[in-house]
């Protein structure tokens, strides 16, 4: 099994154990290993230090938040460079997060502004930050890494596969597409994992996310085809330990009648070979 998606502490929110934590509970549960994110920070360095201690593969990367620069070439070099695998577009500090009023760091500190982050179509052709955007591409192209849209709008995310495609990106994932952010909906997902984007469903909106049905997951899996990618998403303090909220969602689709052999590849095979060069 290979979740693609983990929270660990340190974090700016609580989480329900450190790095070294999480990644024991995956060595008990067979994991062969996981992709640790966090939304305010590299996670390159914290991985690579996991790993070479725990002997899983720990696998670290970059999301594209204020934090780090926002749409930030010279972060996502640094990080591609040390060894990271997974670049994520804009997500706590998206347009779609602000709208939506899910947590920002910003909620942390007044003092901070509540400027947000987007990409084409939704800037405007002159803004300065269009040139970045196409060097962290041409970067996630050069080093094979996997392009992760975040909370960005079904908008973007379709504009993101198209450039994806135009240089030759093969690892691009489409993150929670049925999440509340970007709240695509079940034919547009479809559409775009026939066009070549692999599609993540997580436990974490199983379990948190309002109006969230199995039913509704499972259409989206169905959706997905051959390429679903099952995670966890877990972390928090009020979710079950990551391996478990896998175990969890892989449960409830089944019960939707969908094949359990087929599910258990969208946690292991499937997302490894996504992510591992």
């Amino acid at each position: 099994m290979f979740d693609v998606h983990v929270h660990a502490a340190p974090d700016v929110l609580e989480r329900i154990g450190y790095d070294d934590q999480i990644g024991a509970g995956y060595a008990a549960a067979g994991y062969s290993g996981f992709v640790l994110k966090a939304h305010h920070e590299s996670t390159v360095g914290r991985a690579s230090a996991l790993s070479r201690s725990s002997g899983l593969n720990v696998v670290g990367g970059i999301t594209l938040n204020r934090a780090v620069g926002g749409i930030n070439p010279a972060a996502v070099l640094s990080a591609l460079s040390t060894g990271g695998r997974v670049v994520w577009f804009p997500t706590a500090d998206a347009h779609t997060q602000e709208s939506a009023r899910l947590p920002r760091l910003g909620d942390l500190d007044e003092r901070l502004d509540r400027s947000v982050l987007s990409v084409p179509p939704v800037l405007a052709a002159d803004d300065t930050s269009v040139g970045n955007v196409a060097l962290v591409l041409d970067l996630i192209t050069e080093h094979d890494a996997v392009l992760c849209t975040g909370h960005l709008s079904g908008d973007e995310c379709r504009w993101l596969l198209d450039q994806a495609e135009a240089r030759g990106i093969g690892r691009f994932l489409l993150t929670h597409p049925s999440y509340t952010v970007p709240g695509m909906d079940v034919e547009e997902i479809a559409e775009l994992a026939e066009c070549g984007a692999h599609v993540e469903i997580t436990a974490y909106q199983l379990l948190h996310q309002p109006g969230m049905t199995a039913a509704r997951l499972a259409a989206v899996a169905r959706a997905a085809g051959p390429r679903l990618i099952l995670a966890s998403d877990a972390g928090q303090p009020d979710s079950p330990e990551p391996p478990a909220a896998v175990e969890q969602l892989i449960a409830v689709l089944a019960a939707e009648g969908l094949d359990p052999g087929w599910l258990r590849d969208a946690a292991s095979d499937t997302p490894r070979k996504l992510v591992l060069p």
